[in-house]
Formats: structure tokens, sequence, C-alpha cells
């Protein structure tokens, strides 16, 4: 990532463009572009493809961006990752686990470290990319983002019931956000139309819905009508189940350790 900082700064100093002047020209904070500017921020796609018309670098921001997401994140996600950037809706159901956006970091790690299929090096640059992409729920302009979660997550205690509650504490807060809402779905509804798995809907501008979807190899991306289709009449279906905003930040609390 420090090759595509200098070459941001680069073609920035080239074009004679200040943060202040780029911010403005791309409507993002200036603030945003010192942190992505000096690593404190991740830039995404987006940010990419706006800088790169705005300072007429041909897509090189871009396509080093790419290069760089390629070397760190698994192959299969690359695409979901770019939508998921890009989306200015987001809604997403979970059947056995939190979703990566909204998961602490130590219950990542716990996630991922599972069974020991990847080394402690590649825990941890998964762990990262996971908390890099949660930079989207605070972004300027954030995606629209509606979690529902299957109850029996609240009570499964991956890594360690101190571990999860730290988990719920931190869904709570996340709850508080302008552009999140959480809803759970209760156990006592019994049988319902997302107990195959769960997905995520992607709403973008200009361009089709796309949907992800993961099995137990990998995930992929689906777009095309007739499953987008059915995956909205399974949302709406597992959201007339759901319990209430409010409702559901109760069922959250009766699963906490501690007050």
């Amino acid at each position: 990532m420090i090759m595509w900082i200098r070459a941001l700064k680069a073609a920035r100093v080239a074009a004679g463009v200040s943060q202040d002047g780029l911010a403005e020209k791309i409507n993002w904070s200036a603030s945003t572009i010192a942190a992505i500017e000096t690593g404190r921020r991740k830039p995404t796609f987006k940010f990419a493809e706006e800088v790169d018309e705005v300072l007429a670098t041909g897509g090189l921001l871009t396509e080093l961006l790419d290069r760089a997401e390629r070397q760190r994140t698994p192959a299969w996600f690359l695409a979901w990752r770019k939508i998921e950037s890009e989306a200015t809706r987001l809604r997403s159901y979970q059947l056995a686990l939190i979703p990566g956006l909204l998961q602490t970091e130590e219950y990542a790690r716990a996630v991922i470290s599972a069974g020991g299929l990847h080394t402690p090096a590649k825990v941890e640059e998964l762990v990262r990319v996971r908390m890099e992409r949660q930079e989207l729920l605070t972004r300027d302009n954030p995606p629209e983002c509606i979690f529902i979660l299957d109850e029996s997550i609240l009570s499964r205690p991956i890594g360690d019931h101190a571990i999860l509650d730290r988990q719920l504490q931190h869904i709570q807060e996340v709850a508080k956000l302008p552009n999140v809402r959480i809803h759970i779905l209760p156990t006592e509804v019994g049988a319902h139309v997302g107990l195959l798995g769960g997905f995520i809907m992607a709403a973008l501008p200009d361009v089709d819905p796309a949907a992800y979807l993961e099995d137990v190899a990998k995930g992929h991306v689906a777009d095309d009508e007739e499953t987008v289709t059915l995956l909205n009449r399974k949302w709406d279906c597992l959201l007339g189940d759901a319990a209430s905003t409010s409702a559901s930040l109760r069922i959250i609390a009766k699963y906490r350790l501690t007050p």
C-alpha cells in the first residue's frame, strides 16, 4: 500500500492539486484524503476511480489498488470487495455467525483461525483486511446497511464467552450509527427461508444490484436476474419475521454477560 500512496501523492502533485483542492473536486473530505495519504485509512476502489478521473491518470491508481488487493485478499473475494466498497445500500442476512462488517478484531481472529487452516501470519493478514472493510460504515457518504442476524448467533461462544460478550457490545455500539439497522430473527420463528445459509445484497449506482453467497469452500458474486429476484423475496420474508430494531437491541441485551 506504500507504493499506492506514493503514486497518489505523485499524481496529485504533478497535477498541481492540493489535498483541499482534490477534496473539492471529488467531494470527499480533506481529512479523509489526509488520512489515506498518511496510511491511517485505506483507499476504496470508488476513491481510486474518482481520483483517476479528476487527475487524468488513465486508471493507474485503480489498477495499482487492484494489484495490491490481489496480494492480500483471496481471489474469489476480490469481485465482492469492489462491489461492497461502491454500494449505496447493503443488506446482509447471516445464519451462523456475526457478519464480517460487524465483527470485532478478536471475534474475527477466532473465526478465521478455527481449524488451523491458515498460518498465524495469514490469519493476521485476513483479520486486517476484514477490519479495513469496516471503514465503509463510517466513511464519508457511507452506504445504508441493514443486518438480519439469526438469534442463535448471539449465544454461540466463538473464541470464548468473554469475546462473544464484547462482540455483542460492539453490535450495540454500531447500531447507534445513523446508516445502520440491526434486526434479530427470533428462534421462536422456527422454520424460515434463510435456513440454508446467509447472503448479502448490494445496491449500486447506475448498475444492476448484485449478491454475494458463500458455500463451504468459497464465496461468489451473483448478478443474474433470477438469483437476485429470489434473494429479494427471501429478504422480504426474513425481514417480516425479524424483530424491530428496538426489540432486537433488547434481545441482544439479554445475551450480554455484563449490563
